[in-house]
């Protein structure tokens, strides 16, 4: 069974930086494009930024310009370089992956992993 594992949370003043990693186990991680999600309290879970398996990438416009998303197929994980964060960002950052580049937003997922917090706090 496929596993997530995000880590690289923390807190963080406003304008500071984060890099998150995703670790994906199993196999045949290059054949799936991958997602950052976040999900703030009382809000719903959000794609934040999406990368193909070709390498386009797609960013929502709250964090486009501040964010960028990567990935390493060698080493099975993808990454979210945040930059310029805002308290805004505060939320609990997930990845995930769909076969389909386009089915990122909506799905459907396969199983979530615990996240990893972002707080940003003067």
């Amino acid at each position: 069974q496929v596993q997530l594992v995000e880590s690289g949370g923390g807190l963080v003043q406003p304008g500071g930086s984060l890099r998150l990693s995703c670790l994906r186990s199993g196999n045949l991680f290059s054949a799936y494009a991958m997602g950052w999600y976040r999900q703030a309290p009382g809000k719903q879970r959000e794609l934040v930024a999406g990368i193909s398996t070709g390498g386009n990438t797609n960013y929502a416009d709250s964090v486009k310009g501040r964010f960028t998303i990567s990935r390493d197929n060698a080493k099975n994980t993808v990454f979210l370089q945040m930059n310029n964060l805002r308290p805004e960002d505060t939320a609990v950052y997930y990845c995930n992956g769909n076969i389909l580049y386009r089915e990122l937003a909506a799905g459907p997922f396969g199983s979530w992993g615990q996240g990893t917090q972002v707080t940003v706090s003067s």
